[in-house]
């Protein structure tokens, strides 16, 4: 039996860092700030990263890490990016025998153009990774106590029909929805709530979800029983979280970032491998933000990745607040 499985997408991942890269705030961005480079110009890179990525496999690592039995389930081509990634896996002590290879297909792939503010904007080829189907759902055979679900293309029928399955067998599940999970909307989405243990999404998602503003009308529409933990992220503003009428604050560290890429990954894991051991909201939080911090100051989802829980001391340097 597993502790855990981890489902949703799997990358190769190609960080191209520059001092060149201009961040100009403009309406016409959706984010309201475009990354930049002049047209017909040749941009200088200082330095140059390989990695992998995705939501499923940034998350097996983290449980692996700290000493969990995981398995990635995800999709990959039969190609050489595909058997790099499978490889960083096994090396991480992740099982593997869920990975699907497709020999119709590529790897997905993305370049992230990342400016010396550690803001990234990514440019995604979502290959065979974009197209997780029934088929490559762990059978019920495959036995484990939690489920780890981040984005699955916006197949909001198979998200549907894992949390059945989680019903039947006592499973726990954790959900990381994507943008295409989020833009199907709360009246979709709020149905599912009711058999999921922890459900994570950062403050845009949350507003674009509820089409609320207010922190305490967003947990009121997604703390739909009173075992749920909602997890809210606000980048470096730091993160709430929400269980049975209670919500917890930490505040961000204020750690340089040398990359953001994988920040939001890191932090759900370490949150929910935390959460796993005694159900204990603060610890936790404390856990999350700390492998957050420690992503951000490397270059590449996992390579910051915590090796071992953290220390006492550096669980009481996060100063939790009630709100």
């Amino acid at each position: 039996m597993f502790d855990v499985i981890t489902i949703g997408s799997a990358v190769r991942d190609v960080f191209l860092l520059s001092k060149q890269f201009q961040l100009i705030p403009s309406k016409k961005f959706a984010s309201g700030v475009g990354e930049c480079v002049p047209l017909g110009d040749k941009i200088e890179i200082e330095e140059i990263v390989y990695a992998t990525g995705g939501g499923a496999t940034n998350a097996a690592v983290t449980f692996a890490r700290l000493g969990y039995r995981v398995a990635a389930a995800c999709r990959v081509g039969d190609d050489i990016p595909g058997r790099e990634l499978v490889a960083e896996l096994e090396r991480d002590g992740v099982d593997v025998s869920l990975v699907s290879r497709d020999a119709t297909g590529s790897t997905g792939y993305s370049v992230l153009l990342t400016a010396d503010t550690g803001e990234r904007t990514a440019l995604v080829y979502r290959g065979v990774s974009g197209s997780f189907t029934v088929k490559d759902m762990p059978s019920a055979s495959c036995k484990t106590k939690w489920i780890y679900l981040t984005s699955i293309g916006g197949n909001l029928a198979l998200v549907k029909k894992l949390l059945a399955r989680g019903m039947k067998d006592g499973i726990n599940f954790a959900w990381i929805p994507g943008k295409k999970e989020i833009v199907k909307g709360l009246e979709a989405i709020r149905p599912l709530l009711r058999s999921v243990a922890v459900f994570n999404v950062n403050r845009e998602e949350a507003e674009t979800l509820t089409e609320k503003k207010d922190l305490a009308a967003i947990f009121k529409a997604l703390a739909v029983n009173p075992r749920i933990v909602v997890i809210v992220t606000d980048g470096p503003n730091g993160s709430y979280v929400h269980r049975d009428g209670t919500t917890l604050f930490a505040p961000g560290t204020g750690a340089k970032a040398k990359s953001q890429t994988g920040a939001g990954d890191a932090f759900g894991s370490a949150f929910v491998a935390s959460y796993m051991r005694d159900g204990n909201l603060r610890l936790a939080l404390a856990t999350g933000v700390h492998n957050a911090e420690s992503v951000i100051k490397q270059v590449g989802a996992k390579a910051g990745i915590l090796g071992r829980w953290p220390t006492k001391k550096q669980i009481e340097s996060i100063k939790i607040t009630t709100v």
